[in-house]
């Protein structure tokens, strides 16, 4: 009897507590959704499309406490995670890796260079891109959206959400609009931080 409330129990706290995401031999935090590509950003804008979804970048580094917050605390949240999951197509990137990429402008570089080339100096951050590939821009040009940080789960989630609704296309910048759904949850009675 001991033994069946002992299971009852484990299997319980395994449904309520997230499992920490694996680390990779890179030293990164991987969560099983995330795509792994050739890393030609114009081939991951097109994919993301035919997929229904839009293409978002995440530059981390080995150690990085603000990244593994960011696995642990946000994309561990069932709402966090399945909201990306289900719109975005989140590719991985090595902030001091040597993997090849591809800019949008046609120039070969590795993950550090593309890096400094587009002004990643901080992780986790994240770059989100256009629906459509720009000729002749690098990706820093083409980004829709760059989101430094770890944040609280409803400011990184608003982000995601912003972008998919394409708010950079209106006049409501991504602080009012979050702003207002801070507001809508506050009304629904389910703002618990931030």
């Amino acid at each position: 009897m001991l033994k069946i409330l002992v299971a009852t129990i484990g299997l319980l706290l395994a449904a309520v507590i997230p499992a920490a995401a694996e680390i990779g031999d890179d030293g990164l935090h991987k969560e099983k959704w995330f795509s792994v590509t050739f890393r030609d950003m114009a081939e991951d804008i097109a994919a993301a499309k035919e997929e229904g979804k839009r293409l978002a970048i995440v530059f981390e580094q080995r150690g990085c406490i603000y990244c593994a917050t960011m696995h642990e605390k946000l994309l561990s949240d069932p709402e966090v995670r399945d909201f990306i999951e289900a719109n975005f197509k989140v590719v991985q990137y090595n902030m001091f890796g040597d993997e090849e990429v591809t800019d949008l402008d046609g120039e070969a570089l590795t993950e550090k260079t593309a890096a400094r080339k587009w002004g990643v100096v901080f992780t986790p951050t994240i770059i989100f891109l256009p629906e459509e590939a720009p000729e002749g821009k690098t990706v820093a040009d083409a980004a829709v959206a760059t989101m430094p940080g770890a944040f609280g789960k409803w400011t990184f989630l608003h982000m995601f959400q912003w972008v998919s609704e394409k708010g950079y296309e209106t006049d409501e910048h991504f602080q009012k609009f979050h702003a207002r759904m801070l507001d809508e949850l506050r009304a629904a009675g389910r703002l618990d931080v931030e």
